[in-house]
């Protein structure tokens, strides 16, 4: 009884582990990586799902703003069979699209203006974080296992 119930919350069920570069190089525009899935007893995965999040905040104190931005995503539709105690990777890659505000536009497109948006996006506390963020359906279980990654893109 215990242990279906352990089953159906997904303990001691499938492990989802994102395997993925510390940095990834900007002008790329993909994530290229593998997803480990590890499981204490036999499992099946029916889909995982990967998404790319920018969470661009701005401002100061009470006067910070945040907003999420999904960059890019894909979902794996296939039947995965996780052996006992044993583990499954497997390759993917995640094309991905940058979104620019108009400033970084202006300063991308002029030379002069480029040092002045810097300037204005210090001044103003612009900032940028990237995390991947894999789930995974899993056969007979409530609870979908997920892993979330944060990672640096070098420009």
């Amino acid at each position: 009884m215990l242990g279906k119930v352990k089953t159906w919350l997904g303990i001691e069920g499938v492990k989802i582990e994102l395997l993925i570069p510390e940095k990834l190089d900007s002008t790329l525009n993909e994530v290229v990586g593998k997803i480990r899935l590890s499981s204490k007893n036999a499992q099946t995965v029916t889909s995982i799902e990967v998404n790319m999040i920018e969470k661009y905040s701005r401002g100061r104190k009470e006067e910070k703003l945040t907003d999420e931005y999904l960059m890019g995503t894909i979902k794996l539709e296939k039947e995965i069979s996780i052996p006992a105690e044993q583990s499954v990777e497997l390759s993917f890659t995640l094309p991905y699209k940058q979104k620019k505000s108009e400033v970084d536009k202006l300063g991308d497109n002029n030379f002069i203006l480029g040092g002045l948006t810097k300037a204005l996006k210090w001044f103003e506390k612009v900032s940028s974080e990237y995390r991947l963020e894999a789930t995974a359906k899993v056969k007979g279980v409530a609870l979908d296992p997920f892993d979330r990654v944060i990672i640096l893109i070098k420009e």
